[in-house]
Formats: C-alpha cells, sequence, structure tokens
C-alpha cells in the first residue's frame, strides 16, 4: 500500500532537514559483531550446528580476497585486482532479543560480493546475485526462542573474471536486525518529491510505503514535519487511512 501527503511550505530550505515521523515502532541492532568465517567450497556448512573447524572470528565489514597475496596467476587478472575470488561461509549465533507481540524481524545487508544466499535456523531465505545493493530477509517466522539463532551466510565470488576493477569477496557493508510493528514503513518505503517548488515556496509530496503482516482492516495514522537548517518547524501535516494492506 501507498499513502501520501501533501504539504505547502514557504521556506526555500523545504527539504534541507526533513524529519519523518512514522506510525510504527522500530528498533535496529548492530549485527556486525560475532560472526565466524571459513574460505571454502564444502556446501555442507548450510548446516545448523557445524563444528568449528577453521572457523575464525571476525567482525563485518570483511574482504577475505584482499588478505591473500598478489599474483598474476589469479583468474581475476590484473585488471581485477591479482586477488583470488572463491566461497566463502558467515556465519552467527544469537539469542531471541524481545520483540513485540505480532512484530516483524528483518535481516539487512547493505552488501555481499557476490552471489550470495542465506538461511536463517536451516531455512533457505533467498539468493541475490547482484554485489553492489542492499537488501533484506523477513526471519521473523523462523525464529527460535530459548536457544541460539544461527544465521549462514554464502557468498561465490568464484566466476572469474568478472569485473575490469577490483571488487573484494565478502560481507563488505554493515549488516542490521530491524524489529517492526505488524504495521510498519516498509524498507526504503519512505520517498520525498518537490513538483512545485520556487523561490519562497514549494510543495512537497511524502510517499511512504507500507507493510502490514496482520492481514485486517487497519487505521494508519502518521504525521510528518519538516525543519529548516536551523531546526525550526516550518510545515507540519497529519493523515489517516484505512486499508487491508
Amino acid at each position: 500500500m501507498r499513502v501520501s501527503s501533501y504539504i505547502c511550505l514557504l521556506t526555500a530550505f523545504l527539504l534541507l532537514n526533513a524529519d519523518i515521523v512514522c506510525p510504527q515502532a522500530r528498533r535496529v541492532i548492530d549485527f556486525n559483531d560475532g560472526w565466524s568465517f571459513l574460505l571454502s567450497s564444502d556446501t555442507a556448512n548450510t548446516g545448523k550446528g557445524q563444528p568449528k573447524k577453521s572457523w575464525r572470528s571476525l567482525s563485518l565489514p570483511h574482504d577475505w580476497s584482499i588478505e591473500s597475496d598478489f599474483s598474476s596467476s589469479h583468474p581475476s587478472t590484473n585488471q581485477g585486482g591479482a586477488l583470488p575470488g572463491g566461497i566463502g561461509w558467515y556465519r552467527k549465533r544469537f539469542g531471541l532479543p524481545s520483540v513485540r507481540k505480532g512484530g516483524m524481524v528483518r535481516i539487512e545487508f547493505d552488501g555481499v560480493y557476490r552471489d550470495s544466499e542465506v538461511w536463517i535456523n536451516g531455512h533457505h531465505l533467498g539468493k541475490r546475485p547482484n554485489g553492489y545493493v542492499g537488501f533484506a530477509y523477513d526471519i521473523t517466522a523462523y525464529l527460535l526462542s530459548g536457544v541460539q539463532n544461527e544465521l549462514v551466510v554464502k557468498v561465490d565470488n568464484s566466476r572469474q573474471p568478472d569485473s575490469r576493477w577490483y571488487t573484494g569477496s565478502g560481507i563488505y557493508r554493515d549488516v542490521r536486525m530491524v524489529m517492526t510493528d505488524a504495521v510498519a514503513v516498509a524498507q526504503w518505503g519512505s520517498f520525498i518529491s518537490t513538483p512545485d517548488a520556487g523561490e519562497d515556496s514549494a510543495i512537497a509530496v511524502i510517499r511512504h510505503d507500507i507493510t502490514n503482516a496482520t492481514g485486517a482492516m487497519v487505521d494508519i495514522r502518521w504525521q510528518t514535519q519538516v525543519f529548516d537548517p536551523k531546526g525550526r518547524l516550518v510545515a507540519s501535516s497529519s493523515a489517516t487511512h484505512s486499508a487491508r494492506i
């Protein structure tokens, strides 16, 4: 579902500092620490409870290629940095944090190079072939309480050469856990545009993509406030929509 609001602003600085108040409780947990890593083509590493073997502890972001030696014999060639690719595995075990009843939990990855696949407690969540775009998975249905949950990420950068520059290999950007209510603004779900803007005034259109995991008719109310660069409130708007998403 998409909902939009229109605000007439009496300032030329309308979008330099905008504060959007969304109809949801959102908790963001840094998920960069406490990972284990293994460079291996062994597909059995997707299973829960695998022995440590040669897994090593690390924190993200991480690039395993840059840890290796340079060589013109690597398939990436000098054009790709003369460093190896391969297949890497990342694993993180964690207890279930406090989640609101009916709430949603997702894992967000800002960047993984490349051909990544993700499992939670043995459930395959999906595959992302592109290495330069962020993505997220809803893990709500697969989380376990009272025991350690296990998140496993396979990263396959073995197909070389694959670029005209050095790409690196691995989970090279931040990872986070995001917990929201059942009705929430979607990931990257807020959009702001100014179809009519002049020196002294402008109209801003603010659109939210809303997710609703309840399956029921809900009333959605949100408030939007816009501040100028000095922190002064210059415009505000509130609205209510009823919808089943």
